[in-house]
């Protein structure tokens, strides 16, 4: 997605621009064979990228430069400015780089630069890499072993039997109709098998034994493994009442649930979303977008305020509202019958499809099952390390040692996933490499996009800086006497620099933005 001629900006980088024009450890952003991209200066380097995210087609130059990397300001993925590698989810393709000519006091943009080579990893490696689940973090785990030079053989497990997906996608524009199937798929079928990545698809793992490094599979094969990464992410919560498996009651979760849901709206008028979860709100949202009436039932006073707050809870029932959707909350349901939903004050809701979004539980039956190390959910050290030698875990079921913190923490976002897969990786192949990445997720309403970075499982004070209702704010979680946690709207880079000063722990510049 690089852009029409008719929208580039900034000068033509193939003409040359003066090279005391590219700021020190900065950019500056023009256009290069059709392309936007940027140029990057440190000391007398400098180098030409892409400068559209290779994620969701974000502008780059309006993003952040930490060191040698710029940071998307919508999705906060990260890439090397020298050489355009995807180095931070949730981008995984890199960008295109080009060889940079001084010419005098000049710099030109020349050619596409050579590939870069990749030097298999130093030391000892694990003879096979098996990895259990193929979602966000698997799928970036089985990528960053053949992008870190690893010529073992690499195996992906998944339950499902589709190709690793885009699964945020999957509550928002593909549900919404407003996004391609085509742009759900992570990668297609010929790019696993260019870089020899097995995938066993619609197979699940039955039992493993870590004594052996063996692991048994639903089809009755068996499997060793050198290494063994576990992704087993997690599982929908299924409502416990009456009328709760019927045909017109789905979850989602995966491409599946989400092509029933749509195959059912077609047909659908009404709606009931039960949960005001992230999911549960962006499914109506979703649904909204196709014209069915949309009914949300939730226990909570407010939706999402045990993890924005009150106010910002408030904001996005009225978004919701405003667009049509009607909230009963402070309910249960009682039960589900063919045409209704009826609720715990004695009520029905007439609907012709139910969503539960209800919250999920991690899926560590295997882990379970081998005897590992758990607390509510998979223990870890800060390499990703299992209690098991040779074995890693990361993503939903993975609680690791929060660095800022200091507590053990488990988070169930999907950029922390794709993150804590890539540094599996990399630790799988010894790199001892502590993951320390400050979590981050997003969530889209209508237009309105709320970012969110650091992790506060409850606050002592909230602190608004801009307006909500403007749409225009930062929101700070205080929690042990620091702000733990920062929720923003259209305030991009702010929350490119609060997420960088929290890795680099450095507290006082967080909270500048509160002062």
């Amino acid at each position: 997605m690089g852009g029409s001629a008719g929208s580039l900006q900034g000068p033509d980088l193939t003409v040359g621009v003066e090279a005391e024009n590219v700021p020190e450890g900065g950019v500056l952003l023009g256009h290069a064979h059709g392309e936007a991209a940027l140029l990057f200066r440190r000391g007398d380097e400098i180098c030409a990228v892409g400068a559209t995210c290779s994620h969701y087609g974000g502008p780059l130059a309006e993003g952040l430069v930490v060191g040698t990397a710029v940071h998307c300001p919508w999705h906060h993925a990260r890439f090397d400015l020298r050489t355009g590698e995807a180095i931070g989810a949730p981008a995984l393709k890199a960008l295109p780089c080009w060889q940079v000519e001084r010419q005098g006091t000049r710099v030109v943009v020349k050619g596409p630069a050579p590939a870069r080579l990749v030097s298999s990893p130093a030391g000892a490696v694990p003879e096979s890499v098996v990895i259990v689940g193929a979602g966000a973090a698997g799928n970036a785990a089985a990528e960053t072993l053949r992008c870190a030079g690893y010529g073992g053989p690499v195996t992906m497990i998944g339950a499902e039997d589709t190709l690793p997906t885009d699964r945020p996608n999957l509550s928002k524009d593909y549900l919404a109709g407003t996004a391609p199937e085509e742009w759900i798929p992570l990668r297609d079928p010929d790019f696993y098998r260019s870089q020899q990545i097995e995938l066993l698809l619609g197979v699940r793992v039955t039992a493993l034994h870590t004594e052996r490094k063996t692991l048994t599979l639903s089809d009755g094969s068996t499997r060793s493994y050198g290494a063994l990464l576990l992704a087993t992410g997690a599982d929908p919560v299924k409502l416990a009442i009456p009328g709760a498996d019927t045909g017109q009651v789905f979850t989602l979760r995966s491409l599946a649930d989400s092509r029933r849901i749509i195959a059912k709206a077609q047909s659908a008028r009404r709606a009931v979303v039960i949960g005001a979860s992230f999911i549960g709100l962006e499914t109506a949202a979703a649904l909204r977008t196709r014209g069915l009436e949309v009914d949300v039932v939730g226990p909570e006073a407010r939706p999402l305020e045990r993890v924005l707050g009150p106010a910002l809870g408030d904001f996005v029932r009225a978004l919701h509202e405003e667009h049509g959707v009607r909230f009963h909350l402070k309910h249960g349901v009682q039960a589900i019958s063919d045409g209704a939903v009826t609720l715990d004050d004695g009520s029905s809701l007439l609907c012709d499809l139910v969503v539960t979004g209800v919250g999920v539980r991690p899926a560590v039956a295997l882990a379970e099952q081998a005897g590992l190390r758990l607390d509510r959910g998979v223990v870890v050290n800060e390499f990703l390390a299992t209690s098991a030698p040779g074995v890693f875990a990361a993503g939903d079921i993975a609680r690791w040692p929060d660095a800022r913190s200091g507590q053990a923490i488990r988070v169930e976002h999907w950029v922390v996933a794709e993150r804590q897969g890539q540094a599996a990786a990399r630790n799988i192949l010894g790199r001892r490499q502590p993951f320390r990445d400050v979590p981050f997720f997003w969530s889209q309403h209508y237009d309105v996009p709320i970012a969110y970075v650091g992790h506060a499982e409850g606050w002592e004070t909230i602190h608004v800086v801009g307006s909500i209702s403007g749409k225009d704010c930062l929101v700070g979680y205080r929690s042990g006497g620091r702000i733990a946690a920062v929720a923003s709207i259209y305030r991009d880079q702010d929350s490119l620099k609060i997420e960088a000063a929290m890795e680099r722990n450095d507290q006082a510049a967080v909270e500048a933005f509160f002062s």
